[in-house]
């Protein structure tokens, strides 16, 4: 602590008195080599206070897509037991990789994304990689929110899948537009909505007399493998810490607590579903889509409820991974200027929305299904990259923050990590090709 002791004049004019003594508290956060670490270089990136609850939220609602009412049918051999070890397995390492990136912001003065931090501590080549795998996975995602979407508003209107994407469309899109704030808040919302109406049709499958968890113990492990593939792709929320760190520059402690906060409830949403599901069809009687299996089992309010928790699913990880890739381009391209420039945003969100919802309606399917292709890459480049993103930025970041990794940052975890992802992408090459029994 120091004192600055300021003395004036007094009203009689010979005499001085004291007026203030200022106590500041030094900053947690030591800068490296003496700079002062409350200075923020400008990277046209803007800075929006988020509360902890939105930045738990932007969390779950990124991992929460349509994707979880897939999971029961996915592991219809496997059975729920795999499954839940392979989701917990899965959780773990993607928490570990998020808070690689979360020390990693903390390291640095100025705000980047994802693409800007690769290219401060990993070179070009880690910056553009970042950017490519970034954008692959989100324009693959939006693509399959966009035709999602539709289909579902389609059934809940009867209007053509290309209206019900149009209205699906105009709201997520006006949200992104707004900006960091905005997406904190309809995440906070819709998420909140989201969890309600999970527990509200969990809660209706325990008392159904047609539920019996002995089904939860039925299966095979020799199914397995296919089952940790799926859960890998589960969570995908790496993109958004440093949106988040932008969110709590006035509180940067509160990061990894958010971070891991987000990442228990995405789990155990995770794991609930499936469960009921599974609990009270069975295996043996699994649809493509949990919505159908609710339905058929609860009865039609279950039926639209579950479409319902479809749409927010899709709606808060259309904000989350869109979000992301709108400022890891004002991050990527700086000669854009401000991402807080209405023209500079407008166009950036073109780019970011309208290819999606072309790609959803013209057929090319093809193209679609090169993007996934493309994202298993990503997965493993998302693996990696934050490792040496971290090493770089201990040796060469502007601020030793008050949070750091710890135990969880040594190398035997990273090349745990890293094998994941290998193993996760060298599975989906072999499913592409048709090299699996």
């Amino acid at each position: 602590h120091w004192a600055c002791d300021t003395w004036l004049p007094g009203a009689s004019g010979n005499k001085y008195k004291y007026v203030v003594s200022v106590i500041m508290s030094a900053t947690p956060n030591t800068a490296v080599g003496g700079a002062d670490p409350s200075v923020v270089e400008s990277s046209g990136l803007e800075v929006k206070r988020l509360t902890f609850v939105e930045a738990v939220a932007m969390i779950v609602g990124t991992n929460i897509g349509a994707g979880v009412l897939s999971m029961a049918y996915a592991s219809r051999l496997a059975g729920y037991m795999p499954l839940l070890l392979w989701l917990a397995v899965a959780g773990v390492f993607t928490t570990i990789s998020m808070l690689y990136v979360s020390e990693t912001t903390l390291r640095t003065r100025s705000h980047h994304q994802l693409s800007g931090l690769a290219q401060r501590y990993v070179g070009s080549f880690g910056a553009w990689a970042i950017f490519l795998s970034v954008a692959v996975n989100s324009i693959g995602a939006l693509t399959a929110y966009m035709s999602g979407s539709g289909r579902i508003l389609s059934e809940f209107f009867g209007i053509s899948p290309a209206i019900g994407s149009l209205l699906f469309f105009l709201p997520a899109a006006f949200v992104l537009y707004l900006g960091l704030k905005a997406i904190g808040k309809g995440e906070k919302f819709i998420s909140i909505g989201m969890v309600s109406m999970t527990l509200v049709l969990v809660i209706a499958t325990l008392i159904n007399e047609k539920t019996d968890f002995a089904n939860l113990f039925d299966g095979s492990w020799i199914y397995m493998i296919p089952v940790f593939n799926i859960a890998v792709f589960c969570f995908s929320a790496q993109y958004v810490v440093p949106e988040m760190a932008r969110g709590f520059s006035h509180d940067p402690k509160r990061l990894p607590i958010a971070v891991i906060t987000g990442m228990v409830i995405t789990f155990i949403l995770l794991a609930i579903v499936p469960m009921s599901v599974i609990a009270l069809n069975g295996l043996e009687n699994q649809t493509e889509v949990a919505t159908l299996a609710w339905g058929q089992a609860l009865g039609q309010w279950a039926f639209y409820t579950a479409n319902t928790f479809a749409l927010c699913a899709m709606m808060t990880s259309y904000w989350g991974l869109g979000g992301s890739f709108l400022t890891n381009i004002f991050d990527k391209f700086k000669s854009l200027g401000s991402e807080s420039n209405p023209k500079n945003r407008l166009l950036v969100l073109g780019i970011v929305c309208v290819p999606p919802f072309i790609l959803a309606y013209s057929g090319m399917v093809g193209f679609v299904n090169a993007l996934y292709f493309a994202g298993v890459f990503s997965g493993v480049i998302l693996s990696i990259m934050p490792i040496l993103m971290l090493r770089s930025a201990r040796k060469n970041g502007d601020i030793v923050p008050a949070w750091q990794c710890g135990w969880i940052a040594h190398p035997l975890i990273q090349v745990m990590v890293v094998i994941l992802y290998l193993c996760s992408m060298m599975y989906a090459i072999a499913s592409a090709f048709g090299w699996l029994p």
